[in-house]
């Protein structure tokens, strides 16, 4: 489909088309986004080139304590693999990727205490065993109803079953990629990105979904969390890749009674503040591997000096 200019001065051999960049507006987006520039690839493939690859978690730590990410780096501080990361993975396959690659990648349930008829508990070392025999990630019977109560919440909010789930006008499901990966340079670092989900309607853009203990707290938690510089980081490397800056939306969703599902989005303006932060951080984890000088923003006196 040809551009349309913004305006034309002049007619014939004389006329000249102005577009929106030549007068320093960034150019429209397009009605649909073609997602093909998306990596498709397992979780596992993905997290085995974070050695060779920032990333918006490591780059967060390194914003919060240079020494921990590189103590991170060099793998003298493990990473946390809690049942909270499990359920929190779990609910994301379930509810972005569907039942069919849900039920692919984890097993349910666990062995049955004879003397009782029901499951030994996942504390137990009936369950311990049994888990140990599976090929993939265990989920106990409470655990994965606990996912399915997130899955519904989301799926019966209107704007996030919209983003996600929802039909054009011809009654077609919005297209869609879940967990699709970015790679590209930025500021002289390798990137990459491992994106909930980017929805082909530019309306709707980027979109992360978070678990969430309450949302009462939530926006708190997007700022002290660095969810909103995890964002900019992505938005900026999609933009890299594909040429347009997208919209951003957040749908997170309560890990327990009542379930609550909420939407947010994150402001252009926001985004394009916790970029520069990520900017800065970036030239100055570049200069912490050329100088060896790994602080922990720490070293010098604070003070207090308001109640």
């Amino acid at each position: 489909m040809s551009r349309v200019p913004l305006v034309s001065i002049g007619q014939g051999d004389f006329r000249r088309d102005y577009y929106p960049e030549d007068l320093g507006m960034k150019p429209a987006l397009p009605d649909s986004l073609n997602l093909r520039f998306l990596i498709r690839e397992p979780a596992d493939v993905y997290h085995s080139r974070s050695a060779d690859h920032l990333t918006s978690h490591a780059l967060n730590e390194f914003r919060r304590c240079p020494l921990m990410y590189r103590k991170r780096q060099m793998g003298l501080v493990p990473e946390r693999d809690t049942t909270a990361y499990l359920i929190g993975r779990a609910a994301h396959t379930l509810i972005l990727e569907g039942r069919e690659r849900f039920s692919r990648e984890y097993a349910v349930g666990g062995p049955i205490n004879p003397k009782t008829g029901q499951p030994f508990g996942s504390q137990t070392k009936a369950f311990a065993e049994w888990a140990a025999q599976q090929s993939r990630p265990v989920l106990s019977d409470t655990h994965a109803a606990l996912v399915e109560q997130m899955a519904a919440a989301v799926a019966e909010h209107p704007i996030a079953r919209d983003m996600l789930f929802g039909r054009v006008a011809e009654g077609a499901l919005r297209g869609g990629v879940a967990e699709g990966v970015v790679r590209c340079r930025h500021r002289e670092h390798a990137c990459q990105a491992r994106i909930d989900w980017i929805a082909s309607d530019v309306r709707v853009g980027i979109v992360d979904l978070k678990t969430a203990d309450e949302l009462d707290s939530f926006e708190f938690a997007l700022r002290a969390l660095g969810y909103v510089h995890q964002l900019a980081f992505y938005r900026t490397l999609v933009a890299v890749v594909c040429g347009h800056v997208l919209p951003v939306h957040v749908v997170a969703v309560e890990k327990r009674e009542p379930f609550r599902c909420g939407v947010w989005r994150i402001a252009p303006a926001v985004l394009d503040h916790a970029q520069e932060q990520n900017d800065e951080a970036m030239d100055e984890l570049r200069r912490c591997r050329n100088t060896g000088n790994w602080f922990t923003r720490y070293e010098e006196l604070r003070v207090v000096d308001r109640l």
